[in-house]
């Protein structure tokens, strides 16, 4: 990913950035052609790997290998109008933040870890409240649930973060667009100005 040093997203940042925006991208070559697929993946406490899982019909899975992936995270995005600055000398531009992480894959094929992962999973996703779990689930029901997919650890060897937020211009301008997103803007835009105000810009 091309990064000019003033985008550069530190570590713990990015991480936060993963942990928030885990439904992922994966691509990979299959068949010799790019190939990609779209997953919630979460990162592990240690911050060493990535897991997840594919459905077993999916094929991407099949050719992977020794071949290194690569794990898109988008993070918030948004338009930004020349018109919200203090010349209209100036073009439009889209401030964005996205971790991209590379890795190699290791397919996770212990029942107990593979239901461990999927319980991570729910406990991430599902509201405490709603109590739906694994655990009121007929064992054979599970079994047969674990041979529908291939679960999979990525061994994360670079981690590249981009925060593009307006950081090449004035502070001045910064607020401006802070302004303008926070006044018009949708989530998305709510949440790129609230990243604009944090200290890694």
């Amino acid at each position: 990913m091309y990064i000019p040093a003033h985008f550069q997203l530190d570590m713990p940042t990015a991480y936060s950035i993963i942990r928030e925006n885990s439904f992922a991208t994966l691509f990979s070559l299959h068949d010799g052609l790019p190939y990609a697929s779209h997953l919630p993946i979460l990162l592990h406490s240690s911050e060493k790997y990535l897991y997840g899982h594919f459905a077993a019909a999916n094929p991407q899975w099949r050719d992977l290998g020794e071949q290194t992936v690569l794990t898109v995270f988008h993070g918030p995005h948004g338009y930004i109008s020349p018109s919200w600055y203090e010349t209209n000398q100036a073009v439009p531009t889209w401030n964005y933040v996205a971790v991209h992480v590379y890795g190699t894959m290791e397919f996770i094929d212990v029942q107990d870890e593979l239901v461990a992962g999927l319980r991570d999973m729910i406990a991430t996703y599902e509201q405490p409240q709603s109590g739906y779990g694994l655990q009121d689930m007929d064992p054979e029901w599970i079994n047969g649930l674990t041979r529908s997919i291939r679960g999979f650890k990525i061994q994360i060897s670079k981690i590249e973060g981009k925060a593009k937020l307006s950081q090449n211009h004035s502070t001045e301008r910064q607020q401006l667009i802070i302004q303008q997103l926070e006044a018009n803007g949708g989530l998305n835009e709510q949440r790129i100005s609230a990243l604009m105000k944090m200290p890694f810009n």
